[in-house]
């Protein structure tokens, strides 16, 4: 039973939503073949995914060309779209050609499309899973543009093409796709561990998996609370802290911490909802995914919004503790792994939804 996974490298989110319903899967289906395609290095997949698998290194999709975290390079994204499509035919065959070739059962994404047009072309089945689809991203910042109508018709065929779209909770409106399977939140949990920091607060700073520095060594001291940061910032302020030097996993260590600092981002607000760890958000200019998050966010855990300036200048002790005083909500809970495993495992041996 062979399952060939493409794993977008645009951020960690692709990965936080597809690793768990891979773990779960291998567990019902302990014979199950797993490839993975992806830009992401092993070591990141492996920190997510528990089950063996083959790598095969490379992106078939880039989402968006990035300037920072929080801000697209629009003229750069629309120029890799209109290179991405010169020979749109040509690349699907090619596509079809490799899946062929490899032999999957099954092709699942998340949540690039060129895999999806490529199984279709070669009679393999597939599904996508994501909270967001590039096509609607696409029609969001593109739609009006001359050159953009046929470039957003081939990104629609390829998901139509797919048996479902698993949409996880929450998750962008997709009416659109015609093929839209709901299933729930998917995170991973993590386990609480004493950070060893004597009755100081941790405040974890996590923008995702785009380079994106604060100029944490130019905040203002504020007593009592610990700056968890990335060690590549090699942060000079007193009160900082690499995230790494815990030896914990991002999950284990999101789960210790007293808050997050973050962008709306499916993986960082599901996980700290279903973990119960305070939310700080900037949010992100002109991401339209941002307001089904920041809703689902909203009602399922602590959390408030934070302008810009608060995260240049390192203004954030009054959010904090407004923060801090929200009552706790109950976690929510993350059941959408295992109904996209069952749906998976469902198309890859059809007798198991018989049982």
């Amino acid at each position: 039973m062979h399952l060939f996974v493409d794993i977008s490298s645009h951020g960690f989110g692709h990965l936080a939503i597809t690793a768990p319903a891979l773990n779960t899967l291998a567990e019902m289906a302990p014979e199950l073949r797993l490839t993975v395609r992806s830009g992401l290095p092993r070591q990141k997949l492996a920190q997510r995914i528990r089950a063996p698998f083959a790598l095969i290194a490379g992106s078939s999709d880039f989402g968006y060309v990035m300037i920072d975290a929080m801000n697209i390079d629009l003229a750069a994204s629309a120029a890799a779209y209109r290179r991405a499509h010169v020979d749109w035919p040509a690349r699907v065959a090619r596509e079809a050609a490799f899946l062929a070739a490899l032999e999957p059962d099954l092709v699942l994404t998340s949540v690039s499309y060129l895999p999806l047009a490529g199984a279709a072309r070669a009679g393999i089945p597939a599904l996508s899973l994501c909270s967001l689809n590039w096509a609607g991203l696409f029609a969001h910042f593109f739609g009006r543009e001359p050159w953009a109508a046929p470039i957003h018709a081939a990104m629609l065929a390829a998901y139509r093409g797919a048996h479902a779209f698993l949409r996880v909770t929450p998750g962008m409106a997709m009416e659109e796709l015609g093929n839209v399977a709901d299933v729930g939140p998917i995170a991973a949990i993590g386990r609480r561990h004493d950070l060893g920091l004597n009755g100081d607060k941790a405040v974890l700073i996590a923008l995702g998996g785009i380079a994106h520095r604060l100029p944490v060594e130019d905040w203002p001291r504020t007593p009592g609370i610990r700056w968890l940061v990335d060690a590549d910032w090699q942060c000079a302020h007193p009160d900082a802290l690499a995230r790494e030097s815990f030896g914990l996993d991002f999950t284990d260590l999101l789960s210790s911490v007293d808050a997050v600092i973050t962008k709306p981002g499916y993986g960082t607000f599901t996980e700290a909802a279903c973990n119960g760890t305070p939310v700080l958000y900037r949010k992100r200019d002109d991401w339209p995914e941002q307001d089904c998050l920041i809703d689902w966010l909203r009602r399922n855990a602590a959390c408030r919004e934070i302008p810009a300036a608060c995260l240049v200048h390192g203004a954030l002790a009054d959010s904090l503790h407004a923060l801090w005083q929200q009552p706790p909500r109950p976690r929510p809970a993350a059941t959408g792994a295992a109904a996209a495993a069952a749906r998976i495992c469902g198309l890859l041996l059809p007798e198991y939804l018989a049982e």
